[in-house]
């Protein structure tokens, strides 16, 4: 049926399926008699082995999605992969998708293929209006498209940073809706940014017609991010949206799935592909979805929203423990934010170096933003860079609560943070003693005087 399984398989069965694949490729025929350049011939055996034998990749030359008569399992292992992921794309909340692909590529170069595409539609279009998010892959997959991205600073609600919908149209009317290639939007974030407006944005580039290309990078795993794109598609206009593989679907780095509600311009982004693709990101998502089936999907999403409210709740009795606070983002499903207000007051350089602290002590994945840095990205500076703002009022910690999270890693990750918080208190006690007895030995020397 093109589904995932309700209930996974067990390993031997998904290997035998993938041999089956396997033996329907030339490469592995007992007779075959190759005389190209790129006949499947492997010279390690390991690598065969690693591979399933599964060599000649996915696609043709002008067209990652066609079929390869010489790879018929190859070929059906790729149809069967795009129609697995997008069953689970409407399991996961966007019910209405009517097409995706996987692309052996991370989400910034897949985003990068989505505005090329849409160039050939738009050939006046130099501009890609961008509600600003601080991270490096969706900014230069604008600049390696040949875009002018036009940035759109966001607007401080409460703690949270929110679409500025008033600027994002007043900039489509100054620049002219024919020299945008599209809206460049973001659901998944790190706190106080929170996903933009995506209804909004949506009924804007309707009105306007200019197409609207979503970053969901890991927002499959949220069905808050997954419902924004619904409702997108519904009141307004969505072309497609972008998720990366390892985000989502606990896979090796190196692949993601394009998607939207255009089969037309679906299948148009997948011929913009030039050649054949490794098979190895639709290899590795299909033996993880076989093996956990829906419901063992559904399982992960359940235990990732729990451990989020787990999360946040140990979190904000850690700060309020430090006289520090947990940000209000409610807008934000993954992400949390931790005030570092004091710690910044009364250490020069203590954020910065709690992060190297965190790091030592094998904590992964927090990222510690101080106030005031300054970054330049392909001649872009941005003030404030990782806050997403230019002058967000204090100092702060991230931490998130992604698919995989074990509440194991949520109680070592605060008893570390606990830790290195404590040590900062202890060191600014002795530098105050020191202080106290300076000042009074100063003051002494001054009456002998």
């Amino acid at each position: 049926k093109g589904k995932c399984p309700e209930d996974g398989w067990d390993e031997s069965t998904i290997e035998l399926f993938l041999h089956e694949l396997a033996i329907m490729d030339s490469n592995n025929f007992l007779g075959n008699c190759g005389v190209g350049e790129r006949e499947g011939r492997v010279v390690s055996g390991l690598v065969a082995r690693r591979h399933y034998r599964l060599i000649h990749g996915i696609g043709r030359s002008g067209d990652i999605s066609a079929v390869q008569p010489k790879a018929a399992g190859s070929s059906l292992l790729n149809k069967l992969t795009n129609s697995v992921v997008l069953d689970v794309i409407k399991l996961a909340g966007v019910r209405t998708v009517t097409s995706c692909f996987v692309v052996p590529m991370a989400t910034g170069m897949s985003l990068t293929l989505c505005f090329l595409t849409l160039r050939h539609k738009r050939p006046k279009a130099k501009y890609i209006i961008w509600p600003r998010i601080d991270q490096k892959s969706c900014f230069k997959s604008m600049i390696t498209a040949g875009f002018e991205p036009v940035v759109i600073e966001n607007v401080l609600e409460g703690d949270e940073l929110r679409t500025d919908l008033e600027a994002v149209e007043a900039k489509i009317k100054a620049l002219g809706a024919e020299n945008i290639l599209c809206v460049h939007s973001t659901t998944s974030c790190f706190a106080p940014r929170v996903p933009d407006r995506l209804e909004e944005l949506a009924v804007i580039c309707a009105n306007y017609d200019i197409p609207h290309i979503v970053n969901n990078a890991y927002g499959v795993q949220s069905s808050k991010c997954m419902h924004l794109i619904q409702q997108g598609a519904r009141v307004g206009r969505i072309d497609a949206f972008v998720q990366s593989l390892d985000k989502n679907f606990m896979v090796p780095v190196g692949g993601a799935i394009i998607a939207g509600f255009n089969e037309a311009f679906i299948q148009e982004i997948s011929k913009m592909y030039p050649g054949r693709a490794s098979a190895s990101p639709s290899l590795d998502v299909l033996i993880t979805l076989l093996s956990l089936g829906t419901s063992g999907y559904k399982k992960l999403l359940k235990e990732r929203k729990e451990m989020f409210s787990y999360l946040s709740s140990e979190l904000k009795k850690l700060a309020d423990n430090h006289n520090e606070r947990l940000l209000d983002t409610p807008h934000n499903p993954i992400s949390l934010a931790m005030s570092l207000k004091n710690l910044d007051e009364t250490h020069d350089a203590a954020v910065t170096q709690l992060g190297s602290m965190l790091f030592t002590r094998q904590v992964s994945g927090a990222r510690v933003v101080p106030c005031g840095s300054v970054q330049t990205v392909n001649n872009y500076t941005f003030k404030g860079f990782m806050s997403h703002a230019n002058d967000y009022p204090c100092a702060y910690l991230n931490a998130a609560s992604a698919i995989g999270i074990k509440k194991q890693d949520v109680d070592v990750f605060l008893k570390r943070l606990d830790k290195c918080l404590k040590t900062f208190r202890k060191e600014a006690k002795q530098e105050k003693s020191i202080n106290d007895i300076s000042a009074a030995n100063t003051a002494t020397e001054q009456l002998e005087d």
